[in-house]
């Protein structure tokens, strides 16, 4: 039986515009909460949102903004980043989603790789001067001819610069009938959103996302979590990335439940006291963010008994966490997503009745209208049901390409429409597809493949860790060597190499044993609270370079 899986439906794909779509629910539900900003305390029904999506996407037709133009939005979460999301939609401008993380030659290499002509960008905060490298990016960056601030009170101080607030009111001469002309002329399959990848190996690729690619994406996670007009979602992962942007908005959007943001970035304490306040259903987050939770010394406190389901995406979960989530959250419905921005992103997913083991050991099974096959590295065949290789995905939810790097789609998305993913990844003979982590981040020691999920797994059973990270870094002798990154458990002041050793002892195979040990406080993040291995790597091979074997940890 090959390592092969599609997911019919008996529901048909969406072929209408984000737009159309969201007018629709705004019939249906017009009274409903849509949107509550809980930092500010603004809040709008589905009536109240749809009016002022109208009133900035006639703004920016005045503006002159048309079809395919390129619109940046450079902010942490807000109100103002949804509103921008359904008003690119609905006149047909591509959205280009900055990370808030990027500096101002990260900034200009996104805006002149798409040529990007308008960008909203956020007030300054303790991280980040957006409005003064905003505006140097304007003076600089010949392909940017507009600059809008989200935050009124940054006035304009040369050509080209608008607040938010006069966008919203440059519309005032033209009418509905001209934002329905508009409308009129887009199509599902219209280029709508760019989202530049991590690009951890080079420059990031400006990933090419349809209507179709993701409105539907959004549509079925909701639908696979059952959401209705009566759902109320804690947003506390970026908007930026597909998390926030896609299974958050899009999802919510398209069944008419309520989208809460507990604030600009993420903290523990303010996605739980969104729960509480405003009777949060569903919350989201990476692993790392929900064992943040957990970690509260008030957790206990919290009322989080209107949760029944939720979303872990990014990473996988370690079983103890996931137990906790399910047990001291009340989110007994929460799912598992997996997938990649160039799936739009979400490829596989657990339902609702699998049990924890399927939630924790998988990534569940593939999404209606979706296909995922596992292929040899080396060949491209198929493989066996059992067997490791590289997952690959092929459906609605593929890209239409990287911006204006075709050489760079062709090497990501195959002739028969398949997209490699270089993730390693077996299907068992349920359609379960488990990954066993980056082609990538695989370590091979001696000729043995090591794939680091399933060392992390088992040291998670130590009593004294928190959580672990496992890398490979350079060995004269085998070609790479483990090290294992440890934050220890509250109250647990030290672990030794020795005992770490004798724990794995008779339990992990020898050349599973990592020979480092790198106890820390934190694990490097994306601005999407990823763990960012290859950082861990940098520093582990600088710090090996710098002293001798024998005088790091040694576990052997």
């Amino acid at each position: 039986m090959s390592s092969y899986s599609q997911s019919p439906s008996d529901q048909p794909l969406l072929e209408s515009t984000i737009g159309d779509h969201f007018e629709d629910i705004v019939a249906r539900f017009p009274h409903r909460d849509a949107l509550i900003e809980v930092a500010t305390g603004r809040q709008w029904n589905y009536a109240e949102l749809n009016s002022v999506v109208d009133r900035l996407a006639l703004g920016l037709l005045a503006l002159g903004i048309q079809p395919g133009d390129r619109v940046g939005i450079w902010s942490p979460n807000c109100a103002e980043w949804t509103i921008v999301q359904y008003a690119t939609a609905k006149i047909g401008a591509i959205l280009v989603n900055v990370n808030p993380a990027f500096r101002i030659a990260e900034l200009e290499y996104v805006i002149r790789q798409c040529g990007m002509r308008m960008l909203i960008s956020a007030p300054s905060d303790k991280n980040s001067e957006y409005t003064s490298m905003a505006r140097e990016a304007l003076a600089s960056c010949s392909e940017l001819s507009e600059l809008v601030f989200i935050n009124d009170e940054d006035r304009p101080s040369q050509s080209g610069e608008f607040t938010f607030g006069a966008v919203l009111d440059a519309g005032t001469d033209l009418s509905r009938l001209d934002l329905r002309d508009r409308m009129d002329e887009l199509r599902a399959s219209d280029p709508i959103n760019l989202q530049y990848t991590s690009g951890t190996t080079g420059f990031p690729k400006g990933a090419t996302l349809t209507h179709r690619n993701i409105l539907n994406n959004g549509f079925f996670i909701g639908e696979l979590l059952h959401y209705t007009e009566h759902d109320r979602v804690v947003l506390p992962v970026p908007f930026y990335h597909c998390f926030g942007m896609v299974i958050g908005n899009l999802n919510i959007y398209s069944h008419g439940a309520a989208a809460i943001i507990p604030g600009r970035g993420f903290t523990a304490s303010a996605a739980l006291q969104a729960v509480q306040d405003h009777g949060g259903t569903s919350l989201y987050g990476v692993p790392t963010m929900f064992m943040a939770e957990l970690a509260l010394p008030d957790f206990a406190d919290y009322d989080l008994s209107t949760l029944r389901t939720g979303v872990m995406a990014g990473s996988t979960c370690p079983v103890a966490v996931m137990n906790r989530v399910i047990g001291e959250m009340n989110m007994v419905d929460v799912a598992i997503c997996y997938g990649m921005t160039e799936t739009s992103p979400v490829s596989t997913m657990t339902r609702s009745d699998d049990t924890i083991e399927r939630r924790t050991s998988t990534v569940g099974r593939t999404m209606p209208h979706l296909e995922n096959r596992v292929v040899h590295l080396q060949t491209g065949d198929t493989l066996a049901r059992g067997e490791i290789g590289e997952l690959c995905t092929r459906g609605y939810s593929v890209i239409s390409g990287y911006w204006n790097e075709p050489e760079k789609t062709r090497e990501a998305i195959d002739d028969e429409g398949w997209i490699h993913t270089g993730d390693l990844a077996s299907m068992d003979s349920d359609d379960y597809i488990t990954v066993e982590g980056r082609i990538k981040d695989m370590v091979i020691r001696g000729g043995e493949n090591i794939y680091p999920r399933e060392v992390e797994e088992f040291l998670l059973r130590h009593p004294g860790i928190h959580d672990v990270q496992v890398i490979g870094v350079p060995d004269d002798k085998y070609g790479e060597e483990l090290m294992a990154c440890i934050i220890l458990k509250p109250g647990v002041d030290t672990l030794t190499a020795e005992a770490l050793a004798e724990f794995c002892h008779g339990r992990l195979a020898h050349f599973k044993v990592p020979r480092y040990m790198d106890v820390r406080d934190s694990f490097p993040l994306t601005v999407s609270g990823k763990i960012r291995k290859i950082d861990m790597r940098n520093e582990a091979i600088a710090r090996l370079a710098a002293v001798s074997a024998e005088s790091e940890q040694t576990l052997v």
